[in-house]
């Protein structure tokens, strides 16, 4: 698996990362799915985020 299509799902209530998969280079449309989070301690909706890498 290249680092090139790894994505974040943050929490649409709290903004904090929680979750990083990999999606496809054919899908066009940003992920979103109903997930938990540990923060809020709840299911809450999460959406597809850019994650920051880190540069050597």
């Amino acid at each position: 698996m290249s680092q090139d299509r790894l994505i974040g799902l943050t929490c649409q209530d709290c903004k904090r990362l929680n979750y990083h998969t990999h999606k496809s280079r054919l899908v066009k449309e940003k992920l979103a799915s109903n997930k938990f989070c540990k923060h809020c301690r709840k299911h809450t909706a999460h959406k597809e985020s850019k994650i920051k890498s880190k540069k050597k």
